[in-house]
């Protein structure tokens, strides 16, 4: 067995994931908001998360790119940013620029590849809802990208002058506003995700699962038209597999 431990980071809009594995399983993890980056590594540090190698998946731009990597320089490590690339781990990339596609999802297709066979769409409910198609031999065929529902629920409160934000629930029939506002947001989710469904049937590979993950996970999992799994730390386990590689 390595002696090989590897700090894992997927810092997304909203929040920034972190897990330490020594290959075989997770021995730390914890979040922070992505706003407190530039604190990261006090954090670090008293959770215990040190490492021989740190790996991250950064969407958050430049800015927290550099805090993560002094928070890694501060505990005696230097960070790998991953990108999308044409093929890795059995997944063949089907973006006609491969280094468009968003490294969070590039290492939640390559978990998600190794976690469940046959045809599947990978779908991370975040900020934003990524719906990626993917074969059971690999090939990414491409993905949808639109807002999650608590995005959907703020775009309402904020561009429209009736419209306030109140948590509502969802119903069928809905019979208040707050709930219209709710099960609309989940609704327009899982629709999405039929669509993409019908896609890959008329393409002859019919998925027979989604692979779900983010923190807006739960909110759409019990609305989604396919059987689902859902992956806490997909992007995670992805950059481990990722890391593991070299």
């Amino acid at each position: 067995m390595s002696d090989t431990s590897f700090l894992v980071i997927d810092a997304g809009n909203t929040r920034i994931k972190w897990g330490v594995h020594d290959g075989r399983v997770w021995t730390a993890a914890g979040h922070a908001p992505t706003a407190q980056s530039a604190s990261l590594g006090p954090v670090w540090a008293a959770a215990g998360a040190r490492a021989t190698k740190a790996i991250a998946s950064n969407v958050a731009g430049a800015e927290v790119a550099g805090n993560l990597g002094g928070a890694c320089e501060s505990l005696g490590m230097d960070l790998r940013l991953i990108q999308s690339q044409p093929a890795q781990l059995g997944v063949v990339n089907g973006y006609r620029d491969p280094t468009q596609l968003g490294s969070d999802r590039w290492a939640a297709l390559v978990a998600a590849h190794r976690a469940t066979p046959g045809h599947k769409l990978v779908v991370t409910a975040g900020t934003a809802l990524t719906i990626d198609a993917l074969t059971a031999e690999g090939l990414f065929l491409g993905g949808l990208i639109v807002p999650g529902p608590a995005l959907m629920r703020r775009a309402l409160d904020r561009g429209t002058a009736g419209l306030r934000f109140t948590e509502g629930s969802f119903q069928d029939f809905p019979g208040s506003t707050p709930d219209a506002i709710t099960s609309g947001a989940i609704q327009a989710c899982t629709g999405a995700v039929e669509r993409m469904q019908d896609a890959m049937a008329a393409r002859g590979t019919p998925a027979q699962r989604v692979v779900l993950s983010g923190g807006a996970a739960q909110e759409i999992a019990g609305h989604l038209p396919l059987a689902h799994d859902i992956h806490e730390n997909l992007v995670l386990d992805g950059l481990v597999l990722i890391a593991r590689a070299g």
